[in-house]
């Protein structure tokens, strides 16, 4: 009889052992769990846990209870995994071997990751809501706060539940109105994105929002520390933003026994394929839920539709058949909007939120991209769905795939393309004023994937070649680069190459061969090697956002 491992009992990991374990007999396939307790926490209700909106003892409730007949849970900590030869080794020193292995572990804040996030003020006047002991703390601290500077910052992407920080400094506005307050506080979002939101739709709606509700944006916003004498959040451009209270979401990275084993990125994040989760090389492990490096929203909606399409796939793969489904990246996540309101998001990896009505045409009955009373009743709703139907593996009545269906499509932009600095116009099925140079080869790297072209709104010709581009002006066919045309590229932005200025450059590109996506400011530093404070001075700024369009790569994304 084969053995399936899942390390991990949390959303992804309880869904898929229920899946699997209602397609495949006890007497076919034994199913292993190992967590480290016994307490599985309903993530979402975190949000609500400051604002005694909730009890947070409704939010826990028995791991093993959550899993159904014939799967054997495993309270114990991890130390590595071997991937080869699907084993997990426990930190007492038990070796489980099994024939497939799930990796289902998600990824945790580590505010010990921002120099100063934990000193002196973590848990006075620097908080986070991403734990349930960390929610409480802050619920505490409200009760006292009379007023001041408050900024509800994010430290980096992707974090889990991308839209929880813009719904925490929304449900903030509202409290604080609640209790006659507003007018004694400033309230500020900092991102390090370069808008509210990583979809050009919904960022411009929901920048929007927080201007009406007289909530400033500080965007691209890398912090470097925090400075808990100053009480001060300070960026890697020297921008110092003064705090009475800071609601930060750290740094989220995945599992530690991840980095042991050797096979994750910067972020203990397993590469996985966008389609079938499983991990690059191996195709009898996957990387579920938040583990891995899908690139759309870590949410629980994803873990939901993509575990869909992994259980199909599972079965196929044990009976020995060539696996047929694919997930398409599909995210749907309610937006708190308060005053007992909520929005509702839909996407996936091709298409972004867009307005109209889910799940049905005309008649929703929700609203997308718009605050009702009914979507904030679905929100709510949610926790008997995840409870009854979701975690225990039933069919919720949401297809897996997104449906254009209500979905009303508008312009990504308003004002028209830009680049990072000095656009040029971009000409639709323009012709070249002469013949391109041929692009210098891509450097070869080991396992190098396919990737696929941007999309293209037309060409520009640049350095007497023409090339395609996005909406933005960033190249979309990455093999028309070489350093010449990065060199025309950097001019065109006002950024001087010099030798050190082309080195991260030529990180860049051959990281991307490999991966398939440009590197984040962190990876940069991280992998590269490079002082994120030079990078800044090399690249003003911008710099991550310069750098890959001196690249010829794409932006570098925030998973959302």
């Amino acid at each position: 009889m084969k053995h399936l491992i899942i390390v991990g009992g949390g959303t992804a990991g309880t869904i898929a052992a229920n899946k699997v374990r209602s397609a495949i007999p006890a007497s076919d396939l034994a199913i292993s769990v190992i967590d480290t307790n016994d307490a599985h926490l309903y993530q979402p209700g975190l949000l609500f846990v400051p604002f005694g909106k909730t009890a947070p003892r409704r939010l826990v409730r028995s791991r093993q209870a959550q899993f159904g007949r014939g799967i054997d849970v495993i309270k114990a900590e991890v130390d590595h995994v071997d991937l080869d030869t699907t084993t997990v080794t426990l930190a007492g020193g038990d070796v489980i071997r099994g024939d497939y292995l799930i990796l289902a572990t998600g990824v945790t804040p580590r505010p010990d990751q921002t120099p100063g996030m934990m000193g002196g003020q973590w848990g006075v006047k620097t908080h986070t809501f991403y734990t349930l002991a960390t929610a409480q703390r802050l619920a505490e601290a409200l009760k006292h706060f009379r007023g001041g500077r408050v900024l509800v910052h994010v430290t980096d992407m992707p974090i889990k539940c991308p839209v929880a920080p813009l719904e925490f400094v929304l449900l903030m506005e509202a409290w604080l109105r609640e209790h006659d307050i507003r007018t004694e506080t400033s309230l500020t979002y900092v991102t390090p994105l370069d808008g509210a939101f990583t979809k050009p739709v919904a960022s411009r709606l929901l920048g929007g929002m927080l201007d009406e509700r007289g909530i400033a944006l500080e965007t691209d916003f890398m912090v470097s520390e925090v400075d808990n004498d100053a009480c001060e959040l300070v960026s890697y451009d020297g921008r110092r933003l003064g705090f009475d209270l800071l609601v930060t979401i750290p740094l989220n990275m995945g599992a530690d026994y991840v980095a042991r084993s050797g096979i994750g990125d910067d972020l203990n994040l397993v590469e996985c394929d966008q389609a079938t989760m499983a991990a690059i090389g191996h195709d009898n492990v996957w990387v579920l839920g938040d583990a891995g490096t899908l690139a759309t929203s870590k949410a629980g909606s994803v873990a939901h539709f993509s575990i869909d399409a992994f259980a199909e796939n599972f079965v196929d793969a044990w009976s020995g058949r060539p696996v047929t489904h694919a997930f398409d990246g599909h995210s749907n996540c309610f937006v708190e909007t308060g005053d007992g309101e909520a929005m509702l998001l839909d996407f996936n990896y091709a298409t972004q939120p867009y307005p109209g009505t889910f799940p049905l045409p005309v008649v929703g009955p929700m609203s997308l991209l718009k605050p009702t009373r009914v979507n904030h009743m679905g929100k709510l709703a949610f926790e008997w769905m995840y409870w009854n139907l979701l975690l225990p593996g039933r069919t919720i009545p949401i297809p897996s795939a997104m449906s254009m269906a209500g979905k009303q499509i508008v312009p990504d932009t308003v004002e028209g393309p830009t680049t990072p600095a000095k656009p040029k116009p971009v000409t639709p099925d323009a012709s070249p004023a002469k013949a391109p140079a041929k692009p210098a080869p891509a450097p070869a790297a080991t396992g190098a994937r396919p990737v696929a072209k941007g999309k293209s709104v037309g060409t520009q010709v640049i350095g007497g070649r023409e090339v395609s581009v996005d909406a933005e002006g960033f190249l979309t066919d990455y093999d028309q680069w070489d350093e010449e045309l990065g060199a025309e590229l950097a001019r065109l932005i006002d950024v001087d190459m010099t030798e050190d200025a082309w080195a991260p450059i030529r990180f860049l590109r051959s990281d991307f061969v490999g991966r398939g996506e440009t590197a984040t400011l962190r990876r940069v530093g991280v992998v590269g090697g490079f002082e994120i404070p030079k990078l800044f001075e090399r690249f003003p700024g911008k710099p991550a956002k310069k750098m890959a369009y001196i690249a010829g790569l794409p932006k570098p994304k925030g998973c959302v």
